[in-house]
């Protein structure tokens, strides 16, 4: 899909899941993007597509993770990496946690929804948030002002 040489760090792999959640955006979902990385190698891809679909369940970190899983030809991804623009949600979380993920980065806290207070990742999983926060609540933002 998309390949490194080392010189990525996790700045440069949530601005590619902030690329996705313009994506939502842009068809009016709500903008949260995804992707998974291997080897500094971006192995999926995902953005918000309930509306489209018609699924309540077509979460960017799903849809991200089916693709990783496709990619890989694997049902488990503990040396890799999801970067997603907001804190997963519970049900998002029991996939990460089955995918036994290695790492969760998350760019913005979701107090309403977030599930990482309520569903435990892998224990091997670590976690890292706060990047790239600014810009994807204010992406956020921006959506759910158009709507009221």
């Amino acid at each position: 899909m998309e390949s490194g040489s080392g010189f990525f760090d996790d700045a440069y792999f949530m601005k590619q899941a902030l690329r996705e959640a313009q994506k939502a955006f842009d068809q009016d979902e709500v903008p949260i993007g995804a992707v998974v990385v291997m080897q500094d190698k971006i192995i999926g891809r995902g953005y918000n597509q309930v509306e489209r679909l018609g699924d309540a369940t077509a979460h960017a970190e799903m849809i991200a993770l089916t693709a990783a899983f496709n990619h890989l030809g694997a049902k488990y991804l503990p040396e890799a990496t999801l970067y997603v623009t907001l804190e997963p949600c519970a049900m998002c979380c029991g996939a990460l946690y089955w995918s036994k993920i290695g790492r969760v980065v998350f760019a913005a806290a979701d107090p309403k929804h977030g599930g990482l207070a309520r569903v435990k990742l892998h224990p091997k999983t670590q976690t890292a948030t706060h990047i790239a926060e600014r810009e994807s609540l204010e992406l956020l933002k921006e959506f759910f002002g158009r709507k009221r």
